[in-house]
């Protein structure tokens, strides 16, 4: 653990008018304590409600940029190159370290020489959806102690199933740290969606490491339409089927299946919770509506993430531009 002390660590964080919310992010990053911050930069957007003063006032360094600039990797690609850490933790605005020892849970995979990136668990807020919360809390799946991911010898990751791909290069830049000297080698963007996973991929084919740090967690989940949360699956699955060949939903045959299966699971396990009369109602018609864009949203993601040509190409090219507009 003496050697984490000795490592200079820089927070790099994109804003956009993040509310009251983001006091109590700031209170969970300054509490933090034994390893702590060496600086700590946010590149905001042009916010028009405060946000920028509260950074100001927690200790941030605060560089602006055009909206119409922004872009998932590269916005924090700039952040990142504007700071000067050895290690670079990257967080959203929405996202609350847990404890005080987040930090140091965080860094500690990096003595491991090869770990070039390192995430952790999420856990839902009070006001989450009990579809989302099973799922947050089920994702990735790997327990709580650190699970280092790489490919072993001779291996080579486009010889792997899409899935095994996927679960190799699984990277989340909701809280996440990133070796700077791994930043160097696989910048981020640019890329509109999904530029951790990208970086993911390129760290494990390149033989280095990631590693999840199942230890350390941050409190972070959204209230969302489920249609929002449809845009986003197809956002998601759009890049997976780019990167890894990853299809989860083929044919129409196969939504069909998914639609008839999924609405029942899931409205079957809403109904399991026991909950009062009213907020069961609210969420089994909310459950209904997200499995429905979930499965449309995979559906429909595959496709164009497989860049079809000619007036199906165009037509997805249109949608992904509809679909894409305001995911955060």
């Amino acid at each position: 653990m003496r050697q984490h002390l000795r490592v200079r660590i820089s927070l790099v964080i994109p804003t956009y008018n993040a509310g009251t919310l983001l006091d109590d992010v700031l209170a969970g990053i300054g509490s933090l304590q034994g390893v702590t911050f060496h600086e700590k930069l946010a590149i905001d957007s042009g916010s028009s409600d405060g946000t920028i003063d509260r950074l100001l006032r927690a200790g941030f360094r605060v560089d602006s940029i055009d909206k119409r600039t922004f872009d998932h990797g590269s916005t924090r690609d700039l952040g990142i190159s504007r700071t000067t850490g050895d290690v670079i933790v990257l967080m959203v605005q929405d996202a609350t370290p847990q404890g005080s020892d987040w930090l140091q849970k965080m860094v500690a995979p990096f003595v491991d020489p090869q770990v070039a990136g390192v995430w952790c668990r999420q856990v839902p807020r009070e006001k989450c959806q009990p579809v989302m919360k099973r799922r947050i809390l089920g994702w990735p799946g790997f327990g709580d102690g650190v699970t280092t991911k790489k490919l072993a010898p001779g291996q080579k990751l486009d010889d792997l199933p899409p899935f095994e791909q996927l679960m190799l290069s699984a990277f989340d830049n909701v809280a996440s740290a990133i070796r700077r000297s791994a930043w160097q080698q696989f910048k981020l963007g640019p890329r509109r969606f999904g530029e951790d996973v990208w970086f993911g991929k390129r760290v494990i084919a390149s033989g280095l490491a990631l590693a999840h740090q199942g230890g350390a967690c941050v409190m972070h989940s959204h209230d969302r339409t489920a249609w929002s949360e449809g845009k986003r699956t197809f956002c998601d699955h759009r890049n997976l089927v780019g990167l890894f060949g990853l299809v989860g939903i083929p044919t129409r045959e196969a939504l069909q299946g998914a639609l008839l299966h999924g609405t029942k699971e899931h409205l079957d396990y809403v109904r399991s919770l026991k909950l009062p009369q009213q907020e069961e109602a609210d969420a089994l018609q909310w459950t209904e509506e997200y499995v429905k864009w979930q499965c449309w949203g995979q559906f429909l993601g595959a496709k164009a993430g497989s860049n079809p040509k000619g007036l199906k190409g165009l037509f997805y090219r249109w949608l992904g531009k509809r679909l894409e507009r305001g995911i955060g």
